[in-house]
């Protein structure tokens, strides 16, 4: 069987020239003048040999091909894995330093517990150095003001 250009099938000479004779019948086809018209050459197949070659050869790169699609896909997965297991590594760590933390802030609120009654006696002292302060300055303005009664009794 062989490839008509004019019939688009694979008739053999025989159909090729009844549908020659069908397409000239029609009136839709516009007449051409020979001189611009090309004339067509048979379409031929390519021989087994050059089929079956091509068909390796498309069969070899696709096969390569998608090697190399699912050896990246394979490089990504690998890639994803590692990082999953830096980041649990990352976050064993985050959860030590916060353990840590934690800890060393009970030891900080039970030493400032500790304290607590010091600190509390510190501010009794403080206020009661804040009131003898007051008083102090109470003191020395009246001394002031009976040196100056007795300098003033004293002028007399």
């Amino acid at each position: 069987m062989r490839y008509h250009p004019r019939t688009g099938s694979g008739a053999g000479p025989g159909m090729a020239a009844v549908a020659e004779g069908v397409q000239a019948t029609h009136p839709e086809e516009p007449v051409r003048d020979d001189a611009a018209v090309e004339t067509a050459e048979e379409a031929k197949e390519p021989a087994e040999a050059d089929i079956a070659e091509l068909c390796r050869d498309m069969f070899s790169k696709m096969a390569t091909y998608l090697t190399g699609e699912l050896t990246a896909t394979s490089e990504d997965y690998k890639l994803l894995e590692n990082m999953n297991k830096l980041t649990s590594l990352k976050y064993l760590e985050m959860k030590d330093i916060a353990i840590n933390i934690s800890r060393n802030l009970k030891d900080l609120n039970q030493k400032y517990a500790g304290l607590q009654p010091y600190l509390d006696q510190i501010n009794v002292i403080e206020e009661q150095v804040a009131a003898l302060e007051q008083a102090a300055y109470k003191l020395d303005a009246y001394s002031k003001k009976l040196e100056a009664k007795y300098k003033k009794l004293e002028k007399r």
